[in-house]
């Protein structure tokens, strides 16, 4: 009754394209491949030649992506398969995203000439040597003599802002970091400017070596005062956890990029739900080891079960083979015999456990467990936080049937659709088989369970605390004692997961993408899979060979239903009524 009643919507909703193979393992070739690769091709040659951020690069940027959209629309879009429609909706989302970060582009750049004021001179130099023209000697000089003082004047005035003073410079630490970031950009331009010159130019030589080098000091002594004192990170030590939220707008325009028809608000309130019923589940499992409601007790017994020093490479190369056995034998996947031969281990050094605390992973798994550099504590600390309940819970996640035999695959199949590569798919498809590993009793009791509600209550945390971080609700002081609190992390582990989330280089909406991610899946095979349409190998094959693109998207080139022209997002995956 269930497959009629969905392949009633699909009827309704204008059935399948005629020309498009559905329920399949095989998505099929897609008509503007070439295309999609020639706009990725240009937009990688056209950020090589303009790699310096800057309003010249914007206006070349914002006329690129204004041809593109002209082009796109003159297509006969009827006239495209269904993997073609697909990625028309996929470039023009695109497209509409860049033009709109353009301008926060533009904002940003404005932004950092309170403390970076000589940016314009700078940038102007460097572009000279981009557009191939002739330097001039003496004014490059001047330029940097000028610079070289107007940096002494802002740090001046920014440094009479620290004490308190009148009429003097005050930024935050978010901006100074900011602006830290956009210094080390142009310091490493304007330095290879003055290689590209210097020693073949012998009017250059002479006019510019020495502003050059007082301009060099003087810029680094700068960066070093803006990064340290006035943002607040000063080198060798951990020091705040320094965030840079971008508010309820600018999170609304990038769920609108990932199509993802959700406020943040509303993506809270479903990580509320999901952590509610993992706690649930937690209490269950605890009662089961005789720790009754205290789940927190139950957890510090779970995080003792470790294996000794020197010995995790070896847990790790068990619980791979495992996994793979697992969905192997239960014909969930194909699995290439290569990708099962060719993954590697290395091990995460005690600087990188600052930042990644457990397992990274992909070809090559990153392995975190105590090194010799780590004090007692940490060492303490990394055993626990790496237990075998807890690694048995993240191995298949990084490994297989997780993101190492995605990057297998999508390195083979629609591999031009790694231009829309999105978290969402990709966090998203791990946290699927969280998901369904689960629903398949991959424990094997209630330490296992344990260890992989750890995981599960932590995806949810990660979506509360990151998108309230972002909507300034909530302080990264906050988001560690919550992840300590509601999940049950060490406190370092939860330190270093919100540095990670704050300061790393991940996008806003990232930490979200694993769990919304995951329910996108698990509602697609439960249309699907658990209604008979397709078999459980067809369903995860398909996605991974139709690539890296939103799971809006994925769903489409599964049921074989094109979206319209004027396609936006509006598939509630998550009924929150």
């Amino acid at each position: 009754m269930r497959s009629f009643a969905i392949a009633l919507v699909f009827a309704l909703m204008g059935g399948p394209s005629a020309n498009a193979q559905t329920l399949t393992s095989d998505p099929g070739p897609s008509d503007l491949r070439d295309q999609v690769e020639r706009f990725t091709a240009n937009r990688a040659a056209l950020y090589r030649r303009y790699d310096v951020d800057s309003p010249t690069r914007h206006d070349r940027l914002r006329a690129f992506y204004r041809e593109w959209e002209e082009a796109l629309n003159r297509k006969d879009y009827d006239g495209l398969n269904l993997q073609g429609k697909i990625d028309y909706q996929l470039l023009r989302n695109r497209l509409s995203y860049e033009m709109r970060r353009l301008d926060i582009e533009r904002e940003r750049y404005q932004e950092a000439l309170e403390p970076l004021p000589f940016l314009p001179s700078l940038v102007g130099l460097h572009e000279i040597r981009r557009d191939l023209e002739p330097v001039n000697p003496r004014e490059s000089a001047r330029i940097l003599n000028e610079a070289t003082a107007s940096i002494q004047e802002t740090r001046r005035l920014l440094e009479a802002g620290l004490r308190g003073e009148e009429g003097a410079i005050l930024i935050s630490p978010v901006v100074a970091r900011r602006a830290v970031v956009r210094a080390g950009e142009i310091q490493r331009a304007i330095s290879g400017w003055y290689e590209f010159h210097h020693g073949f130019d012998p009017l250059f030589t002479w006019w510019v070596s020495q502003p050059y080098e007082t301009f060099h000091q003087t810029f680094s002594s700068y960066v070093t005062f803006l990064r340290e004192q006035v943002a607040g990170m000063e080198e060798g030590t951990e020091g705040d956890i320094i965030g840079d939220p971008i508010g309820e707008a600018a999170l609304l325009l990038d769920l609108e990029a990932e199509l993802i028809p959700y406020t943040p608000d509303e993506l809270i309130r479903i990580a509320e739900r999901e952590l509610t019923w993992g706690l649930s589940e937690m209490r269950r499992a605890s009662r089961e080891l005789g720790f009754g409601d205290d789940w927190h007790a139950a957890l510090e017994y779970v995080k003792t079960l470790h294996v000794e020093p020197g010995r995790q490479t070896e847990l790790v190369v068990e619980l791979a083979r495992e996994a793979e056995e697992f969905v192997e034998s239960r014909d969930l996947i194909t699995v290439d015999p290569l990708a099962k031969e060719i993954w590697r281990m290395e091990m995460l050094s005690a600087e990188r456990q600052r930042f990644a605390p457990f397992f990274l992973g992909g070809e090559t798994v990153r392995v975190a467990f105590p090194t010799i550099e780590q004090t007692h504590d940490e060492k303490t600390m990394s055993l626990r936080a790496n237990n075998e309940h807890f690694s048995r819970a993240v191995v298949q996640h990084e490994l297989i049937p997780g993101h190492h035999l995605q990057g297998f695959m999508t390195q083979r199949y629609a591999t031009h659709r790694n231009a829309f590569s999105t978290p969402f798919w990709g966090e998203g498809w791990a946290l699927h088989w969280e998901f369904f590993l689960w629903d398949l009793g991959f424990a094997r009791g209630p330490e296992d369970r344990i260890g992989m509600l750890f995981w599960r209550n932590h995806r949810a945390a990660r979506i509360i605390f990151s998108l309230s971080f972002h909507l300034g609700k909530m302080s990264p002081e906050e988001a560690i004692d919550f992840l300590v609190e509601q999940v049950g992390h060490e406190r370092n582990s939860a330190a270093a997961e919100v540095r990670r989330s704050f300061e790393g280089d991940y996008p806003p909406l990232y930490q979200a993408a694993y769990m919304i991610g995951g329910l996108q899946f698990r509602q697609l095979h439960r249309d699907l899979v658990e209604s008979g349409q397709m078999t459980n190998r067809d369903f995860h094959d398909h996605i991974l060979k139709a690539g890296r693109i939103p799971a809006e998207m994925v769903r489409a080139s599964l049921t074989g239903q094109a979206p319209p022209r004027d396609f936006v997002s509006n598939w509630r995956f998550y009924p929150l009524e």
